[in-house]
């Protein structure tokens, strides 16, 4: 049947006359263009009800996979780099316990009391206090503040705070309160200051040392 003739019959199809009950007894035309539509409805419903979620299962599967494959690159190059990071925490924590080592004992804070006191005394300064004030530990150091107090000039005070930061031992400088001693000589300066030495924590020392390079 030519392409004419099978128009033509389409053409002389009344709609009324198809028996639903009667498939069989439709028109050749009838038929083709039911099956082409019921395939196009089957296509469809399989792409909606199947094929798109396995199409978005796709598309996370893909996205998990960029995620693993950076994740694998990045333990990848740690791994290779593993002994050479274990040397460096080996070299680190040697310096840093050498570091405490360095801080001074409870031996050496009259000596260091002593060492403010002459270079306040060297100023030209008078000391009204300095006082050790309670120990504030830490993992690794203990903080030991003291309390000084001191008139002199504006200049004498400024060479005491230069003196006592150049001292051997770590001192630091903290808090400073300057107020004129008396309101009818203003040249005569009282400072209070909060300096700050340190020294070794034995427990968090030796933890260090028991502890060994972090694997």
């Amino acid at each position: 049947m030519s392409m004419n003739d099978w128009l033509d019959s389409l053409k002389k199809i009344d709609i009324n006359d198809l028996d639903v009950n009667n498939l069989g007894s439709w028109p050749a035309a009838v038929k083709t263009i039911a099956g082409a539509l019921l395939l196009a409805l089957v296509l469809a419903g399989g792409y909606f009800f199947y094929i798109q979620d396995m199409q978005t299962q796709l598309d996370q599967a893909r996205g998990e996979e960029t995620a693993l494959k950076e994740q694998f690159a990045t333990k990848a190059y740690q791994a290779a780099n593993l002994a050479a990071y274990k040397s460096q925490m080996v070299e680190m924590e040697n310096t840093f316990g050498a570091l405490l080592r360095q801080l001074p004992s409870d031996t050496e804070v009259p000596g260091l009391l002593e060492d403010i006191t002459r270079t306040g005394l060297g100023s030209g300064l008078e000391f009204e206090e300095i006082k050790l004030l309670p120990e504030e530990a830490q993992q690794f150091y203990i903080e030991l503040p003291i309390q000084i107090t001191v008139t002199g000039s504006y200049h004498d005070l400024a060479t005491f705070a230069s003196g006592v930061a150049s001292l051997p031992r770590i001192v630091t400088l903290h808090d400073f309160e300057i107020k004129p001693l008396d309101a009818k000589s203003p040249g005569k300066l009282r400072m209070s200051i909060l300096a700050k030495t340190y020294r070794y924590n034995d427990k968090g020392l030796q933890n260090v040392d028991t502890k060994g390079p972090t694997k």
